[in-house]
């Protein structure tokens, strides 16, 4: 029998199948251990076996290499779901399966594919993006780090930051500029066990304000060789690939940031029926009303601009715009739900007795990561405007 969910969206039986399997491993299994995982800066890898096992790790990967051919909305589901109870956990779920196991899906040889997917989508290997850098963010272009061809081998130096699951991954795609004076089209991918020598881990300077139990690290490549077959996509398409691991990991932050939108409207409905002040319930005072029913429609209009991303991907149509839109409002809601859930609980809600605080900082990185809302507005500004086909005359307004 379908879920009321299922029914109200549309799901597919597949579809909801996924969604169910993830809210039941969040509700069991994550959630008894994301308050402390969060205390102590931790992330809970003794899950990564029973993630594996249900498949959560492999979800839209092919069937032909362990996974299990679920599309882009059920593995949205996915990440709704895990959200809802820990964004720690859906962050590591967004960079090991839609950062790099989908990247090195779509564009690894039948030899990579056949060596690093399965064990990608049964969690026995962790992956991690190496592509931020300390002076390169969201202009990928200037990344310093350099790749130096030599004979059958490339040697890697330079330096990433903020790299989810760095220091518990083994396997990263790293990339580097081949080519410094072609900007862009200088960069390459590379597939590079993190037992490599020259590869080099350390924790981020400083706590982090939210997703505390996400393992962020500081990269380093000291004279780090790897064979020239390890390089992932054609030549020099290394920010062709980065950009399609973006929009893949993308569309899971946005989900997320749905997720955190239903944990704090249904926390601060609760409070709102259960909290009585001046002989009544808090929710029957106007303003609170109001505010209850301003993040049930952002929450559904979230919900349904992911959906609708995904269901375009699932069709095959192009979905690049879409997906910036879901993460764009769903992102910048997750973070209007959690103050104002925050600030119906009152004092209750400042303190981490309550999941509240926590939804709170972590819906500020989700409007970060992946690319800034900035970087969404960019996108979705040169998908409305198109390209300029006139010339621009000197002395004239561009």
């Amino acid at each position: 029998m379908a879920s009321d969910h299922a029914t109200r969206y549309g799901l597919t039986s597949e579809e909801e199948d996924w969604r169910s399997r993830a809210e039941t491993f969040a509700r069991t299994e994550v959630e008894p251990l994301t308050h402390a995982c969060d205390r102590e800066g931790r992330f809970p890898k003794e899950l990564l076996p029973r993630m594996g096992a249900l498949g959560l790790l492999g979800a839209p990967l092919p069937r032909s290499l362990g996974g299990g051919g679920a599309g882009a909305l059920g593995n949205a589901l996915i990440s709704e779901e895990l959200g809802r109870v820990d964004g720690s956990v859906r962050g590591f779920v967004a960079v090991h399966v839609g950062l790099v196991a989908q990247t090195v899906a779509k564009f690894g040889s039948d030899a990579q594919r056949a060596l690093f997917v399965p064990r990608l989508a049964a969690g026995t290997d962790v992956g991690c993006f190496c592509l931020t850098e300390p002076d390169a963010g969201s202009d990928v272009a200037a990344m310093t780090t350099q790749a130096v061809e030599d004979g059958d081998h490339v040697v890697i130096d330079g330096e990433k930051h903020w790299i989810t699951n760095a220091g518990i991954a083994d396997l990263a795609i790293v990339f580097a500029n081949a080519e410094p004076a072609a900007g862009r089209k200088g960069i390459e991918a590379y597939l590079v066990p993190t037992s490599t020598p020259g590869f080099e881990t350390s924790p981020m300077e400083g706590r982090p304000l939210g997703h505390r139990a996400s393992d962020h690290a500081r990269v380093v490549f000291r004279r780090m060789r790897v064979p020239r077959s390890a390089r992932l996509g054609p030549p020099r398409s290394g920010f062709k690939v980065a950009m399609a691991g973006l929009d893949q990991g993308r569309l899971g932050v946005a989900a997320g940031a749905v997720g955190i939108q239903a944990a704090c409207l249904a926390l601060a409905t609760a409070f709102a029926r259960s909290r009585r002040q001046f002989g009544q319930r808090i929710g029957d005072f106007q303003q609170v009303g109001a505010t209850l029913a301003d993040l049930h429609v952002a929450l559904e209009a979230s919900r349904l601009l992911v959906y609708h991303a995904g269901r375009r991907i699932d069709a095959g149509h192009e979905a690049t715009a879409e997906t910036s839109a879901a993460k764009l409002f769903a992102t910048e809601a997750a973070l209007r739900a959690a103050t104002q859930a925050l600030r119906i609980h009152g004092a209750r809600g400042y303190s981490d007795a309550l999941p509240l605080e926590r939804h709170y900082r972590d819906a500020i990185g989700l409007t970060i990561y992946e690319g800034t809302s900035e970087i969404q507005r960019v996108i979705l500004s040169r998908a409305l405007l198109g390209k300029d086909e006139a010339p621009t005359r000197p002395g004239t307004l561009a």
